[in-house]
């Protein structure tokens, strides 16, 4: 029993080639947005890829790209066949080849799917990635002076002042690492030479951190330096007053901003999915429509149409027999009175004749 089964008209034919035209045409706009976003998504991870290390954050903008080029591609040819389905004469050139592209643009509208959920998957392998290249960047805040790395202050300090944000997880990360150069170090001043002994590694570790952490709308100046002693500053308590630096990792501000991004441009596929997938059915029932107005001869006449011919159940079993026979279509079988199991043909006695077989003479 067919699934769904509707029943056209030639009038409902026409209008229905005519409407999966106009989508299909809309469904090349919406592929051009898919390869936009994805686009946009790469620039965006490419601005800060300086702050990230190397990792698979470009599969979801990749795969978008990749989608959209497709979604242009499949809907334009989309367009072209619903175009010239209104005629059934022109219908014939297509019929062979509807069925591949249905199979085909599911698959594809498959792959909008996991793009789109892929967006929303993506936050744990980016939240890594931000981490580590962080911690790499804050590590070599200070080598200025060495080629490959000199830009990195800047890229940090633009970053934390972009985003208010300060360190990796937060302002303490500063603590832990020297990111004062040692070319602005004074080695003769004794606090310094005491600072770098102190240390195990003889790094100059301060409870400080860089001016481009400071939030300029606190009305008092920027305490950047001794941040834990009370002492140092007149009216302050380090436990009890809010600090006038920025209290958020840069970690957590890139995530929040990436995240959001993804969380819209997820939205997004999925619609287009949706849409997709709705015109994919269209062109399913359009193809069916069709067929059956050639068997039935009569172009004028109404036809069925429908999403499967048989039922989900005896789809599916059909569909798994023939991948099982798959690798049997070439074999030949040597055992007598076995048929190929990819065949099955009746035998009928349709235009037979019979032949009256002579005897051969025998030999006097």
């Amino acid at each position: 029993m067919a699934v769904l089964k509707v029943k056209f008209t030639k009038t409902k034919r026409d209008k229905l080639a005519q409407i999966l035209w106009i989508l299909n045409w809309v469904s090349v706009v919406s592929g051009i947005i898919l390869f936009s976003l994805g686009l946009f998504l790469k620039i965006e991870i490419k601005k800060r890829n300086e702050v990230m290390a190397k990792g698979d954050i470009n599969s979801v903008p990749n795969m978008l790209i990749s989608v959209g080029v497709i979604a242009c591609i499949i809907n334009f040819l989309g367009g072209k066949i619903c175009y010239d389905c209104s005629d059934a004469n022109k219908f014939s050139r297509w019929k062979l080849v509807m069925l591949p592209y249905i199979v085909c643009t599911f698959c594809f509208t498959f792959c909008i799917l996991v793009g789109a959920l892929m967006c929303y998957t993506m936050r744990n392998e980016l939240e890594e990635s931000l981490y580590l290249g962080l911690r790499d960047a804050i590590k070599f805040y200070k080598d200025t002076d060495i080629p490959g790395r000199c830009f990195l202050k800047k890229t940090v300090d633009l970053l934390q002042i972009g985003f208010r944000c300060c360190g990796n997880n937060g302002f303490r990360d500063w603590f832990e690492i020297q990111w004062v150069s040692p070319r602005y170090l004074n080695m003769a001043s004794k606090e310094v030479l005491d600072r770098l002994k102190s240390n195990v590694d003889g790094k100059f570790l301060v409870d400080g951190v860089p001016f481009s952490c400071c939030n300029p709308s606190s009305p008092r100046p920027c305490i950047q330096y001794q941040l834990t002693n009370n002492s140092a500053h007149y009216n302050y308590d380090f436990l009890t007053e809010e600090l006038n630096i920025w209290m958020k990792g840069c970690r957590e501000a890139l995530l929040d901003y990436y995240t959001g991004i993804m969380r819209t441009i997820g939205i997004a596929a999925l619609l287009i999915w949706l849409f997709e997938l709705s015109v994919l059915i269209g062109v399913r029932y359009l193809q069916t429509a069709m067929k059956n107005v050639l068997l039935l001869g009569d172009l004028e006449g109404e036809s069925d149409g429908w999403l499967l011919e048989n039922s989900f159940v005896e789809t599916a079993k059909y569909n798994i027999s023939i991948i099982k026979n798959l690798g049997k279509a070439n074999q030949i079988s040597t055992v007598s009175g076995m048929n190929d199991p990819n065949i099955n043909v009746q035998n009928t006695d349709c235009d037979k004749t019979n032949i009256t077989t002579k005897s051969i003479p025998a030999a006097r």
